[in-house]
C-alpha cells in the first residue's frame, strides 16, 4: 500500500471478496538519502499515514517493511550505473522485479499468506496449465509493460484486482468508501527523483561530477559542448543548448570518448534491436514469431518479428522505430497478452 488510491481500492476489493488481508508499505529510502523534503516524494510519512488510515478503515493489520538496503543495491545503484554506461534505465521495472515481486514475495511466504496483491492496472489469466499476463481494460492506465519480468511462480501468487476497472471507477469506489486518498494526485515522476533532475540526483548521491565534453555531428565534427554525459538520453531535444538553426536530437553517446552525437529526427530511426535478460511469460518460441512490440511505456505497439538468438532476442520492426534506447525495455505482445520482455542492448 503506497498511500495512493489504487492500492487502497485493491485492498478494499480483496476484503469485499472475503480474503483475510494485511496491508504493507515498503520503506525504500529516507528522504534525506535522496536530498529532498518529505512533502515532495511518495513513500513519505504522509503517504504511510494515508495507507495506515485506509488499512484501519478496512480493519486490516498494517505493517511497514524496511527494504531500503535492497532498494539502494538493486534499483538506485543500477539506475546510476546504467546512466554511467550510456544507457537510460527504467527503475520502475526494477522495483517491481526486485522489490514487489521478489522481496515482498519472500515476506509473503514467511508470513504464510497466499498472494501479493497490488494496485497495478493489469490482469492475470490461467489456461492450459500456464499463467498469462494481460493488459488492464483501461488502456490509458495499463501497466503490463512494467510487469514483464514476472515468472510463473510469481504469477501463481499474485493478484491484480484493478485489471477489470477503469481509473475513474477506482476513484469512484474510493470516494464511496470515504477513503482519505480518493482524489489524491498521483505522481508521474520516479519516486526517488521527484523533481525529475536525474543528473543532479546522481551527482548528489555519488558525490561526484561528470565532466563536460564535445557535442559532435554525424560526421564527427564538434558542434558544441555538453555539460556531462549523464545529462542526456537518446531522442532528447530540449536542453542541449545548441543553435543549429533546425531541430537536433541526441542520437548516440560514447562513454569512453565522452562525446554526445546529435543529428536529425531521421537519425533516430532503428529497424531492429537486440535484447538481453529476456523473460518469457508465454512459452519461449523455437521459431521466429509475429507479434507487436513496445520499446517505451507510453508508445503505441508496432508490428515486428521476434527471434531467439542464444541468450538474446532479436526484434525486427516492420517499419523503423524512433529513439530505441539501450537500458530501456522491449516488451512483446500478442493482442492483450504479454509474451515477454527484456533489456534493450
Amino acid at each position: 500500500m503506497s498511500g495512493g488510491v489504487d492500492s487502497s481500492v485493491a485492498a478494499f476489493l480483496m476484503k469485499k471478496n472475503g480474503f483475510e488481508c494485511i496491508g504493507a508499505t515498503m520503506k525504500l529510502y529516507d528522504n534525506e538519502d535522496i536530498g529532498v523534503s518529505s512533502e515532495k516524494t511518495c513513500c513519505s510519512l504522509d503517504d504511510i499515514e494515508d495507507a495506515r488510515n485506509v488499512a484501519r478503515k478496512l480493519d486490516m493489520p498494517y505493517y511497514v517493511f524496511n527494504f531500503k538496503e535492497d532498494f539502494e543495491d538493486k534499483v538506485i545503484q543500477k539506475f546510476i550505473k546504467t546512466y554511467e554506461q550510456g544507457g537510460t534505465p527504467n527503475p520502475c521495472i526494477d522495483c517491481n522485479r526486485f522489490l514487489k515481486f521478489e522481496k515482498l514475495m519472500q515476506r509473503r511466504e514467511e508470513l504464510k499468506f497466499d498472494y501479493v496483491v497490488t494496485g497495478h492496472y493489469a490482469d492475470i489469466e490461467y489456461r492450459d496449465g500456464r499463467y498469462y499476463l494481460k493488459k488492464g481494460i483501461d488502456l490509458s492506465k495499463d501497466q503490463s509493460y512494467v510487469l514483464y519480468s514476472l515468472t510463473q511462480e510469481q504469477l501463481t501468487h499474485t493478484l491484480f484486482p484493478l485489471g477489470k476497472y477503469t481509473k475513474a471507477q477506482i476513484r469512484e469506489i474510493a470516494a464511496q468508501q470515504g477513503f482519505i486518498n480518493a482524489h489524491k494526485h498521483e505522481s508521474q515522476d520516479i519516486c526517488f527523483v521527484p523533481d525529475g533532475d536525474y543528473a543532479a540526483f546522481i551527482e548528489r548521491h555519488e558525490h561526484k561530477t561528470y565532466p563536460p565534453g564535445p557535442f559532435v555531428d554525424q560526421q564527427g565534427n564538434v558542434v558544441g559542448t555538453h555539460q556531462g554525459i549523464i545529462r542526456y538520453t537518446v531522442g532528447q531535444r530540449k536542453g542541449l543548448g545548441l543553435a543549429a538553426g533546425h531541430p537536433v536530437y541526441v542520437v548516440k553517446k560514447d562513454i569512453a570518448a565522452n562525446t554526445v552525437t546529435v543529428g536529425g529526427n531521421q537519425d533516430l530511426l532503428s529497424s531492429e534491436l537486440a535484447a538481453a535478460a529476456f523473460n518469457w511469460i508465454a512459452p519461449q518460441p523455437q521459431q521466429p514469431i509475429r507479434c507487436c512490440a513496445k520499446t517505451r511505456y507510453n508508445m503505441r505497439e508496432v508490428p515486428c518479428t521476434a527471434q531467439c538468438e542464444g541468450d538474446t532476442v532479436r526484434v525486427v520492426f516492420d517499419e523503423p522505430v524512433r529513439a530505441v534506447t539501450a537500458g530501456q525495455a522491449v516488451v512483446l505482445y500478442d493482442g492483450d497478452y504479454v509474451l515477454g520482455g527484456g533489456t534493450i542492448l
